[in-house]
């Protein structure tokens, strides 16, 4: 039988229950994934008693209140509540989604909160996303052409544009990037669902001339190919988009450029 060895501080322990508020009619336990790398301490999960009775219908209206009127150390990120910055992107009831978009009534039982799983935390329901930023950053995510735009601008029929749905819609939350098995296994190489979803859709930009450049650029071993098809990441997606679709469409062109 394997064995597997969890790294030191990995597993996390029975932490604070906070009381009831006084009064309350309509309670939700909050489970909370709390961790602080510099305290020495493993992570716990500490419980918050949310009444619902003052409390908005979102995850995230939850977790602003138990930060504004329970415990002012709980530490996360957000920023629009509308589902298009991407900020409040954690694993909710086991899925990661958006906070703002998730239905508190949509969960049974209590409300479990993790960061986005296999990335670095930085505090609490923060995780450290400098290792998918680069990979971004290597795809070039702006249009490349040399040529200059015919009177100003860079035209596009209307066929030319619909290709670009269900690519421009990404908000990079990263939630099918911390999904995917493929990314867990080779995240230093294989650059995972979101970026290369970013990545055709400037490939199928009919204005950009790089296409050769960045075919060129993931044709490796790992940074597409390392791809198996698991398709968590469409699964997850919180704006419905099917990143698996955009990695098989990499493959496919990379596949005409050996025949």
């Amino acid at each position: 039988m394997v064995e597997f060895t969890l790294p030191a501080n990995s597993k996390p322990r029975e932490g604070k229950r906070w009381p009831a508020p006084a009064g309350a009619t309509k309670i939700r336990n909050f489970k909370i994934y709390r961790y602080d790398p510099e305290s020495g301490e493993n992570p716990r999960i500490d419980t918050y008693p949310v009444d619902l009775a003052t409390c908005g219908p979102m995850v995230l209206d939850g977790l602003i209140k138990i930060k504004n009127e329970i415990d002012s150390t709980l530490t996360f990120r957000r920023s629009c509540r509308e589902g298009v910055c991407g900020s409040c992107a954690f694993n909710i009831d086991g899925v990661n989604t958006l906070a703002c978009i998730k239905a508190i009534e949509d969960i049974k039982g209590d409300i479990k909160i993790y960061p986005l799983p296999h990335l670095p935390v930085v505090k609490d329901l923060v995780p450290d996303l400098s290792v998918p930023y680069a990979q971004y950053r290597l795809i070039m995510p702006w249009l490349q052409a040399d040529t200059a735009p015919p009177a100003g601008e860079r035209l596009q029929s209307p066929k030319e544009r619909e290709r670009l749905d269900g690519l421009w819609e990404c908000i990079l939350c990263f939630c099918c990037q911390t999904s995917c098995p493929s990314y867990w296994w080779n995240g230093d190489r294989y650059l995972g669902p979101a970026v290369l979803l970013q990545a055709y859709r400037w490939i199928a930009d009919s204005r950009d001339e790089a296409t050769g450049e960045r075919l060129d650029q993931l044709n490796d071993p790992f940074r597409v190919f390392r791809c198996h098809t698991i398709m968590n990441c469409t699964a997850t997606c919180p704006k419905h988009l099917n990143p698996g679709k955009a990695v098989a469409e990499i493959k496919s062109l990379l596949a005409k450029r050996m025949m």
